[in-house]
Order: structure tokens, then C-alpha cells, then sequence
């Protein structure tokens, strides 16, 4: 794909990794859509960088747990841009909590955003996609997909749940547009994480170092112009998950 004129919407995209790969697109020459849910002058900070590369770019905001919210953000898209050409499905929750304490109501918050939230924006992509011929939807999984940690169970779940919908949503919305996904290892661990602890999942790794967001930029990038990869889930992760 050709970034030249094209729009990209990144979700959670006003802060940390969306706002690296919000970054990246508008310098590689898309017309970028910076979603948040609450962080508006963040959002104002990563639009005032894109339109400094020279592309036109907007701030939307949305509580993307909720459905109603999901529709009227798509809606303003369209009116603003008339046209959506990427997207990428990186806003999303990491929490913590035994799997025997798990209440119904923070399984459905952690789904909601998580997984849900991914298939609907999708959904709402497709059509605009597929107004133009093309499209590319990126999902940012993790490599809690393919390992059961006890202590984030739903964290898990919907990241397993994401990577399945990235293939199901593959065979769905092709040939026009194309549906892939990149699952992170330790690349950018929450802030509060201690040196101690950032050591600790360095050792995790077979290169025994954590990664950088532009690593996982680096892979958003390559398949959104890789026109013929779909359906498929690169992990970025040092190597963490041949350790398992």
C-alpha cells in the first residue's frame, strides 16, 4: 500500500505505543485520526506532531467500551475525512486481577475495550474500506494470546479472542481489505514497573533486553504495506515466547 493521501485511524493513540505509530504513518504521509478516550491534551500534543509532518490531522474522542460511542466516532470520521484507509486497533486495558476474583463486571470492562471494541471499529472500517476497493486493519494483540498467566486471566482471553477475530475478519472482508495483527512481548511495560522488574522480563527474553516501541511500529508498518499478507499475527517479543 502507498501511504500517499491515504487515512489512518489509531486507537489510544494520544499517549505511548499508538502515539509512536500515529507518528510513523503521518511521517511515512497519511492524514492520521488520533482517537483518545481521556487524555485531550496529549491528543492536542500527537495532532500539533503529525500536522508538523505536513499532514492534515484531528483528535476524536471516545469511550470505545461503548458501543453508541464507536458509531459516532466512525460518523465524525467520515464526515471529517470522507474516506478511512488504515486502521489500527491498539487502545486497550492491562489489568491484573487473580482469576478467582474476577467479577463480572471487570471481565466485561477488560473484554469490552479489549476485544469487542476491536471487531465493532472494524466493522465500521470495513465499510468505508471497502467504498475505495482497499484497506488494511492492524490489531495490536499480545503475547498474553498464547500463554496462561494466572494473575490476568482476562487480560489473556481477549487478547486470544483478538487473534482469532484478526483470522476470522481476514477471510470475512477479503479480497478489498486485509486484516493482521502484531502481539508484543515486553516492549513498553506499564510505567510504574520498577528497574528491578524491568530487569526481570529483560531475562525473559532470548535477546535478554526489552524492546522499543519502534519495534513494533517497524511491524505495524511492514503489514500494512505487505498487500499480500492476511490473517496472519507477527510477535514481537525477543524472543520471550521460545522461553515458554
Amino acid at each position: 500500500m502507498d501511504f500517499s493521501g491515504k487515512v489512518a485511524l489509531v486507537t489510544g493513540s494520544a499517549r505511548r505505543l499508538g502515539r509512536s505509530i500515529a507518528g510513523a504513518l503521518a511521517e511515512a504521509g497519511c492524514a492520521i485520526v488520533i482517537h483518545h478516550h481521556a487524555s485531550p491534551s496529549e491528543a492536542a500534543d500527537a495532532v500539533g506532531e503529525c500536522r508538523a509532518l505536513g499532514v492534515e490531522a484531528a483528535a476524536l474522542q471516545a469511550d470505545l467500551g461503548d458501543p453508541e460511542q464507536i458509531d459516532l466516532l466512525f460518523a465524525e470520521l467520515e464526515s471529517s475525512f470522507g474516506r478511512l484507509d488504515i486502521l489500527v486497533n491498539n487502545a486497550a486495558t492491562f489489568a491484573g486481577v487473580p482469576a478467582t476474583q474476577i467479577t463480572p463486571e471487570e471481565w466485561d470492562r477488560v473484554l469490552n475495550l479489549n476485544l469487542r471494541a476491536p471487531f465493532f471499529c472494524s466493522q465500521h472500517a470495513a465499510r468505508l474500506m471497502k467504498r475505495t476497493g482497499a484497506g488494511s486493519i492492524v490489531n495490536l494483540a499480545d503475547v498474553a494470546a498464547f500463554q496462561a498467566w494466572p494473575g490476568y486471566a482476562h487480560y489473556c482471553v481477549s487478547k486470544a479472542g483478538l487473534v482469532m477475530v484478526t483470522r476470522v475478519l481476514a477471510r470475512a472482508l477479503a479480497p478489498e481489505v486485509r486484516v493482521n495483527a502484531v502481539a508484543p512481548g515486553p516492549v513498553l511495560p506499564p510505567e510504574d514497573t520498577s528497574p528491578d522488574e524491568q530487569e526481570r522480563l529483560a531475562e525473559l527474553t532470548a535477546l535478554k533486553r526489552l524492546g522499543e516501541p519502534d519495534d513494533v511500529v517497524q511491524a505495524v508498518l511492514f503489514l500494512v504495506r505487505s498487500d499480500y499478507i492476511t490473517g496472519e499475527t507477527i510477535v514481537v517479543d525477543g524472543g520471550k515466547l521460545l522461553r515458554t
